[in-house]
């Protein structure tokens, strides 16, 4: 079955919606040329005053992903990511297709673009030793040998790891996903590296119960940021909430 134009099914979607809505985006895998059989539209929308949430259905064919804001809500949200230096929404509304005519959420949008294009910025001491530490612990595992389903899980960590402590080395944003692999994708092709392919095809040798390849890369990404750190690790636990009387 073929699926109607994108832009025009979100932008009926709104108008059928969200009739009061500021502005509204068309954003993700179908306007970044990314899309496969199983994409959705992503819709962020921007709202004077409305009760903000996320809501999933289907609209003339098409899987929906709606995330319902205002203009405060929006500014606590890309605090929230900036803290978890995943630009979720940021990259939806500054890289999203606008599906309400006028300027009215063009600050937002630049906003968001400013964000996206500023980074995360570099781990502090704290951040960076602990990504380091729980790398290493995790590369001792691996070498340590265990049954096929434990390995796999084990390797896929240390994918996992490196891809999100080269990115922090490189002061990027990083991602869950199919979006990590993309934002090492990014750097590879701003650096003319070549660590998205490395990596994966270290975890395929892995799984394959040859750490090696993987071991490789992941102790190259290491040494970016300082090399394996195990003896000496030592970090403050949070400070203790008091129970109110």
């Amino acid at each position: 079955m073929t699926k109607a134009d994108p832009v025009a099914t979100a932008r009926e979607l709104v108008v059928e919606r969200f009739p009061q809505a500021r502005q509204a985006w068309l954003a993700g895998s179908v306007v970044l040329g990314l899309a496969t059989e199983t994409s959705d539209l992503d819709i962020p929308v921007l709202l004077d005053a409305v009760e903000v949430h996320r809501e999933t259905l289907r609209y003339r064919g098409w899987p929906v992903e709606l995330f319902v804001h205002t203009e405060a809500s929006i500014h606590q949200f890309l605090a929230l990511d900036l803290a978890r230096r995943r630009p979720s929404l940021a990259r939806m509304i500054s890289t999203g297709v606008p599906l309400v005519s006028g300027t009215a959420g063009d600050g937002v949008r630049r906003e968001c673009a400013a964000v996206l294009a500023a980074g995360p910025g570099f781990l502090d001491a704290v951040g960076l030793a602990y990504a380091r530490y729980t790398l290493t612990d995790q590369l001792d595992d691996l070498a340590g040998g265990a049954a096929p389903p434990v390995r796999d899980a084990i390797a896929f960590d240390v994918w996992r790891g490196s891809a999100e402590l080269l990115l922090a080395c490189a002061g990027r944003w990083t991602g869950t996903g199919k979006w990590l692999v993309r934002e090492v994708q990014a750097l590879d092709e701003d650096d003319g590296s070549d660590y998205a392919n490395r990596l994966h095809d270290g975890l395929h040798e892995a799984l394959d119960g040859r750490p090696d390849a993987l071991t490789v890369v992941a102790d190259e990404i290491l040494q970016q940021a300082g090399g394996r750190l195990g003896d000496g690790f030592y970090l403050n636990a949070p400070p203790l909430q008091r129970a109110e009387s």
